[in-house]
């Protein structure tokens, strides 16, 4: 085994070629390249931010956390400021009478009484 590292490492022409074949075979640079060169290797030996699944199979869970805000909101444990305007313009609304007014539930009047 040692014979082959030294082999490797000896500037025959041969040499070079058997390393050049070894880094084509194991995916390596070919030929050595600088430290910025190695930068877009690096970049282009990743895989695409499209096919990885923990960026494009990432759905955050808005259900759960909108009643976890809920509960905690109810218990005081939450401030939703947004919430709480809302309910404040309503309140001052209903003060001002200027919510909708419902009418009641149409109803037949019987003629014969």
């Amino acid at each position: 085994m040692n014979k082959y590292v030294n082999l490797a490492n000896v500037s025959t022409n041969y040499a070079m070629r058997m390393n050049r074949l070894r880094n084509q075979i194991f995916g390596e640079v070919v030929r050595p390249t600088n430290q910025k060169s190695m930068k877009v290797v690096k970049l282009f030996s990743e895989k695409p931010v499209n096919k990885r699944p923990e960026i494009v199979e990432y759905y955050p869970r808005y259900e759960e956390t909108e009643s976890l805000m809920y509960h905690l909101r109810n218990y005081g444990l939450f401030r939703d400021e947004h919430k709480d305007f809302k309910e404040e313009y309503q309140r001052l609304r209903e003060l001002r009478g200027k919510t909708k007014w419902i009418a009641p539930p149409f109803r037949n009047k019987d003629k014969s009484s």
